[in-house]
């Protein structure tokens, strides 16, 4: 059932992406978005209000300003007292807000009369669905992703590998800094904003959301995550490769072609209906039947112990969780299992899908090499 109540954002749309969601317009200090009977309203600073006039996706743009004149106090109203001064010229008392608004000002509203009231779940369960438009824009952050990723397996490819088997790149060491460099120009380039791309191998890898650092090795499993956002759209693409520079060995190809076994067994199960918390149950059982249990070996989880896949959209990991869905159509899902033991190292493939009417579209294009 719709909230019934008038519903008020007050963020910045670099971070919030319910504001950049409901206005389609990038500031990155607070302003004011009420929805009310229909009819989108923001109140922007003087600083953005031309801006916001041309580019904001809403049925009114007002000036902040304005309603500060109209404070009774000679000292003006505070940034909650003019918010108040608007809602009460729209005959407003009460107010839907995110889950997460802000404590300090739902207080300052209170004490100029106006209740907050936090929804719970998503404030747009919209945003769960992609729109033709959305996919295609996700498509393009997809492609800038790729660009980083291809970077990151040409400098690796034009590495040496001298006796002691750390790589070296333009007569220098090449360190898990240096590529992530490489990568994240290269991102730049393509019109992305690239943010703690892992570059991670060895024992580094064994860790999923270690950024890396230090010298590369030859003949290592190493994992190259990306996650950029697209410039002036917002919305993230993410993708992850697991290569070798030069040799794998019979255990790491081993266990690469099994984490690839898992995604390609998700990728086939996918479809509406389907219950997302199954689809990874099966994945993990797959993986112990090929004798890669998860447990822990010595206070340290080992195989495959983080979820299977998230939603990807204006946020990097947003709603649906594969393991808490049932699939629907015009979700946007990435399905990214993992494999990871200290002493052989990690491994996780990582694509993005929409799901269809009939099943899944692949949205990732990139190849998957083992060695490079």
């Amino acid at each position: 059932m719709p909230n019934p109540l008038p519903r008020l954002i007050v963020a910045d749309s670099e971070r919030d992406p319910d504001m950049l969601y409901a206005t389609r317009f990038f500031a990155p200090d607070p302003f004011v978005f009420l929805s009310h009977r229909g009819k989108s309203t923001v109140l922007l600073s003087d600083l953005e209000i031309d801006r916001g006039r041309r580019d904001a996706q809403v049925d009114e743009v007002l000036a902040l300003s304005d309603w500060a004149k109209r404070a009774p106090s000679k000292k003006g109203a505070t940034f909650a007292g003019q918010i108040a001064l608007f809602l009460r010229s729209r005959r407003i008392k009460r107010v839907s807000v995110p889950h997460d608004f802000a404590l300090g000002l739902s207080q300052e509203l209170a004490a100029e009369g106006v209740q907050t009231v936090a929804q719970s779940g998503l404030f747009f369960p919209e945003r769960e669905y992609k729109t033709p438009a959305e996919l295609r824009t996700l498509r393009r952050a997809l492609a800038v992703t790729e660009a980083g990723m291809a970077r990151g397996i040409e400098v690796l490819r034009a590495s040496q590998i001298p006796k002691n088997k750390v790589l070296r790149w333009n007569s220098r060491p090449l360190t898990a800094e240096i590529l992530r460099a490489e990568i994240e120009s290269a991102i730049l380039r393509a019109g992305g904003v690239p943010a703690n791309t892992i570059v991670a191998g060895g024992e580094q890898a064994c860790d999923p959301h270690e950024r890396g650092s230090g010298p590369l090795k030859a003949d290592t499993l190493l994992i190259l995550d990306i996650f950029p956002r697209l410039s002036g759209a917002g919305y993230f693409g993410d993708m992850t490769r697991t290569v070798v520079r030069g040799r794998a060995s019979e255990a790491q190809r081993q266990l690469w072609h099994t984490v690839l076994e898992g995604q390609k067994l998700a990728l086939k199960t996918m479809k509406p209906g389907a219950d997302g918390r199954g689809i990874q149950d099966a994945v993990k059982n797959l993986f112990t039947e090929r004798g890669y249990p998860t447990e822990q070996r010595k206070g340290r989880w080992c195989g495959f112990f983080h979820g299977l896949g998230h939603g990807l959209g204006l946020e990097l990991h947003e709603s649906p969780r594969m393991s808490a869905t049932i699939l629907k159509p015009g979700q946007v899902i990435t399905v990214e299992p993992g494999l990871y033991y200290p002493g052989l190292g990690g491994v996780r493939h990582e694509d993005v899908v929409t799901v269809t009417e009939k099943g899944i579209r692949m949205l990732s294009r990139f190849p998957k090499p083992l060695e490079v």
